[in-house]
């Protein structure tokens, strides 16, 4: 049976693989990225609806999700991809460390203010995240947009952290309403990743070489679209963090409940909605 799937930061790189692959499997697929061009020249390859909104944004976050609610009144699948690792130190218009906003605040508020069609749809919501959840995640839940301890890389690890302690606080609230959750690392994905950061990294995922120590893009999006075509319960449990389509664990921090749940009450705050 086909689902209808938004896909964020699918201008490019995984998600844009992702969403060719599903709409060549029959899919009804939504694309969504920051660059108006780049963002259309995709849906229109693979003959599918689009919408732009910048995360760095709430605004258009929230102009993004009426968008979505007036023209798919069905929604099977939010894959929240949109992120990558920023400069330092930069805030966004709304007041929030970049970083963290673009890979936490603005998927947990578009995700929130999709709830009601995802929980009519029964949906699933597929978190793009990352190793780098256990290689450089610490989160302080009082200083979130890491001011005592800015850099890239600690701004990086703790959003990707942020986006499992999410889904496992969207399973545990919605479970037994039907949505399900999973987050999952799509490897080290050969992509524009780090390109405007002070990271030494910028140099690994610059270099041609990067071709030799890294996957490409359609490799990438395979967990995505597993995940994606796949149910929850029989394929994959709800709650959990994948790689190559298996359980894994993770920083410790991402299987405490307590701050998960605080996590979840700081960041309600922070964009404007109820606990």
């Amino acid at each position: 049976m086909a689902k209808t799937i938004v896909i964020t930061g699918a201008s490019d790189g995984i998600g844009a693989a992702a969403a060719k692959r599903l709409a060549a499997n029959g899919d009804e697929v939504i694309v969504v990225g920051r660059s108006a061009e780049k963002t259309k020249a995709v849906a229109g390859s693979i003959g599918a609806a689009f919408h732009v909104a910048d995360f760095a944004d709430l605004s258009e976050v929230r102009g993004l999700a009426q968008t979505l609610k007036a023209a798919h009144p069905r929604v099977d699948v939010l894959a929240n991809n949109a992120g990558g690792m920023f400069g330092q130190p930069e805030r966004t218009v709304d007041g929030f460390e970049k970083t963290f906003q673009v890979n936490h605040l603005a998927p947990f508020l578009l995700t929130n203010l999709l709830l009601d069609t995802l929980i009519d749809s029964r949906a699933a919501v597929l978190n793009t995240s990352s190793i780098g959840a256990r290689l450089f995640g610490n989160i302080d839940i009082d200083d979130l947009n890491n001011e005592k301890n800015p850099s890239p890389h600690k701004s990086y690890g703790d959003s990707k952290l942020e986006n499992i302690l999410f889904t496992k606080e969207l399973h545990r609230r919605f479970g037994d309403r039907g949505l399900n959750s999973a987050a999952f690392h799509p490897g080290n994905v050969a992509t524009n990743f780090a390109s405007d950061t002070t990271s030494p990294m910028r140099f690994l995922y610059a270099t041609p070489l990067r071709r030799l120590a890294m996957i490409g893009p359609d490799r990438g999006a395979r967990t995505l679209v597993w995940l994606a075509q796949g149910t929850a319960g029989k394929d994959w449990q709800s709650g959990e963090f994948y790689i190559k389509h298996r359980v894994r664990t993770t920083n410790k921090q991402a299987y405490d409940a307590d701050l998960a749940q605080r996590l979840w009450d700081v960041s309600a705050e922070m964009v404007g909605m109820p606990a």
